[in-house]
């Protein structure tokens, strides 16, 4: 039987690599850990080598070809015979939550077991959370089918199924954390339901071998908690090494519960809580858990990882404030006139199910300002040795959602009507709500505008949403006194806006005059519809 190698991450960023010299030929027997071929990336020269003993049954590049990162790198008979690799047949090693670059189950003999490598699914996503499987194994399917859940650090997103066929191997728990270019389902694409019945009991019974409850691995870590080395050469996958390294345990001691003694995590972790006699250390179990407890006195705290949008907004935030030279601008606008208009167009609107709240207004005139003052809208390279201007309005307004912040942006707003922008502007917030955005929703924003106002608060100094140059805070309303042109006191619609521009590329007059420009359109509706016409 044939198996894939799949090239693994070989470095942070790296995507590709030289195929520089193939160490071995196809029809060659090799053993584990024996160098199969040196690829160059942009960084270094990298050995790979091989997972274990078999007979290279094919080699799929050739020597200075680009290979791609998780994508098959060669293949390897581990019975012992070479060829047979005219099918996608793989083999999965289970690994808690790192699986490793083989197939799950054999394939049938008239039906072909193919893995679903999670593909990119946004832009810098290497890792996603799986919220929830729509199948089990053994469930038909159909192409384009959701078959789960999953959450990234900036939406909710359906990966479906890019063929028929049924469900041999879901390679996560709800709740485990699924990489990029790794297995995340096995699927079997020909044959029926029955045929595929043969390697699913077979896969059924592996697992009962696998580590997937704490009770198998404690009994197994029981058993090796001698002291003694209960193999001299354990086999475990270079991440388990790694985590035994920082726990400070001998691999070679730790009785694996996988096939053929396979060290897993969970076997590392009930390894430690055998040989204490107790549950494991905070330090330990805060790596293998979503939370934690830790207890200083009488008291006891919760601790919990920092993941999906809330990790991607620390990250965010940390990097703009950095690398941005912020500066703030606040000024007051008075939004009578516009809540009037408001007011009376709102019935209108809801005739057509459409809700009308006033981001459209802001949208509208925030675009209709950019096209005096284009600069607003221009993102500088890495190096902020070039700007490009953008001729897409594509304006974000950050939601509050139960994931954590988003914010996904209204395209063209610069060809939309206020009507137009406030459809969008709906469909986007009860998406952004439900965590139900798409990456392309969140990609791809030139400007963005905080309702900070909507939660309270008067003013603001938000961060920029890089790469953008500018954000703009709304601060709440307010019904507050103001001279009018009689010098007469009135009661007055009011909101302060504060701004925060790069200053690399943005300096105060003109962020100043773009203001204003923007102000003159919602303090005046009027001059917004002519110059929308």
């Amino acid at each position: 039987m044939s198996v894939d190698f799949i090239l693994p991450d070989i470095g942070e960023g790296i995507v590709e690599c030289e195929v520089v010299e193939w160490l071995v030929e196809e029809g060659d027997a090799i053993k584990e850990d024996q160098p199969i071929c040196e690829v160059m990336t942009d960084k270094a020269m990298v050995e790979i080598p091989a997972k274990s003993d078999g007979v290279v049954s094919k080699l799929y590049y050739q020597k200075g070809d680009i290979a791609i990162v998780g994508k098959p790198l060669f293949a390897i008979s581990e019975d012992g015979t070479a060829g047979n690799n005219n099918t996608a047949e793989t083999t999965v090693e289970v690994a808690s939550n790192e699986p490793q670059q083989k197939a799950a189950a054999s394939a049938p003999s008239n039906g072909v077991v193919e893995d679903f490598m999670l593909p990119d699914i946004g832009e810098g996503i290497v890792e996603c959370e799986v919220v929830a499987w729509l199948v089990e194994e053994g469930d038909e399917v159909k192409e384009d089918q959701p078959i789960c859940e999953v959450m990234t650090d900036k939406a909710m997103v359906e990966i479906p199924a890019k063929s028929d066929g049924v469900i041999s191997k879901l390679y996560y728990q709800k709740g485990d954390i699924a990489i990029v270019h790794k297995p995340l389902f096995a699927i079997t694409t020909t044959g029926s339901s029955s045929d595929v019945i043969a390697p699913q009991v077979s896969s059924q019974k592996e697992a009962q071998s696998l580590p997937n409850t704490k009770e198998t691995t404690r009994t197994t870590a029981q058993q090796s908690n001698s002291g003694e080395i209960v193999n001299k050469k354990a086999v475990a996958s270079p991440a388990v090494r790694r985590r035994a390294r920082e726990m400070n345990i001998d691999i070679r001691m730790v009785q694996g519960s996988g096939k053929n003694g396979r060290v897993y995590k969970e076997d590392l972790q009930a390894f430690v809580e055998a040989q204490s006699g107790t549950q494991a250390t905070s330090s330990v179990t805060v790596q293998q858990t979503s939370t934690a407890t830790v207890t200083q006195g009488s008291a006891t705290n919760r601790v919990e990882p920092i993941r999906g949008v809330k990790a991607a907004m620390a990250k965010a935030m940390q990097e703009s404030v950095s690398t941005i030279p912020h500066f703030t601008y606040s000024d007051e606008i008075d939004l009578t006139e516009l809540v009037k208009l408001r007011k009376k167009l709102k019935p209108e609107y809801e005739k057509q199910d459409i809700k009308l709240t006033m981001m459209p207004f802001f949208m509208k005139a925030l675009s209709l300002a950019i096209k005096e003052f284009p600069i607003m809208n221009s993102q500088p390279n890495a190096e902020c040795s070039e700007l490009t201007y953008f001729d897409d309005h594509n304006i974000g307004m950050a939601v509050d959602s139960k994931v954590g912040l988003l914010v996904p942006n209204v395209k063209g707003c610069q060809n939309l009507s206020i009507k137009d922008i406030a459809v969008k502007v709906s469909e986007l917030t009860d998406q952004a709500r439900a965590g139900r955005l798409s990456p392309e929703q969140l990609k791809g924003g030139t400007i963005s505008i905080s309702n900070i106002g909507a939660l309270g608060g008067t003013t603001a100094t938000p961060i920029i949403n890089k790469p953008e140059v500018a954000i703009v805070a709304l601060g709440k309303m307010q019904t507050l006194p103001r001279f009018n042109a009689q010098g007469e006191v009135e009661a007055r619609n009011i909101m302060t806006v504060s701004w925060s521009g790069d200053h690399r590329i943005i300096d105060g007059g003109t962020i100043a005059r773009f203001n204003n420009l923007w102000t003159r359109y919602l303090e005046d509706p009027s001059s917004m519809l002519m110059a929308m016409s």
